[in-house]
């Protein structure tokens, strides 16, 4: 039988697990909306923001938002939105967590309509009695625009920015991935 003890920590967990899925949502509406001042109040003050290419590349609040500023010079209207939202909490300290986002987003760079499928590595932390990012890793499977989306799964370079052509984040560096192909072969 469950402890009131027990039964308060996981009442406790399923809130912050709320707080920490409403943080997913909030940074995706900001980023739609340009919205620097909240976008600033939902990292930590040392967070970082990060992308396998480096080309999303910044340590500490003041970087994140400069980086934010030359995004969204360049790109007019978006729209992220998120979907399955996998979260562990530290069983050894309770003001940290992590996870994984799936997401999509619609955005415009350099007025070319582009489409993205993505997965956020993410790290949380609570700040001031809030839930806000550490740690937040784009990865994605494609950023291309749309009049490259029909083919954009058939290659390796996936990804485009700044006019250049990049592989996917993945899943060909996932270790299920490789050990597929290892064991059955690639696809042909």
């Amino acid at each position: 039988m469950a402890t009131l003890e027990d039964l308060q920590r996981r009442v406790e967990q399923l809130e912050h697990r709320f707080e920490i899925s409403e943080l997913v949502s909030a940074y995706a509406v900001a980023c739609d909306e340009h919205d620097l001042p909240r976008l600033r109040s939902l990292f930590a003050p040392d967070a970082e923001l990060d992308s396998p290419s480096g080309l999303l590349k910044a340590r500490g609040i003041e970087e994140i938002m400069a980086l934010f500023i030359r995004l969204f010079k360049i790109r007019g209207p978006g729209y992220h939105w998120t979907h399955d939202h996998f979260l562990c909490f530290d069983t050894t300290n309770p003001d940290r967590a992590s996870g994984t986002v799936l997401s999509h987003a619609e955005t415009c760079p350099d007025n070319e309509t582009s489409v993205s499928a993505m997965r956020y590595k993410d790290d949380y932390v609570r700040h001031q009695g809030r839930w806000v990012f550490s740690k937040r890793v784009l990865n994605f499977l494609y950023y291309v625009p749309v009049k490259d989306y029909a083919q954009c799964l058939t290659g390796p370079f996936r990804v485009t920015m700044g006019g250049r052509k990049l592989p996917g984040d993945f899943p060909e560096g996932l270790q299920a991935w490789q050990d597929f192909v290892r064991e059955h072969g690639s696809a042909k």
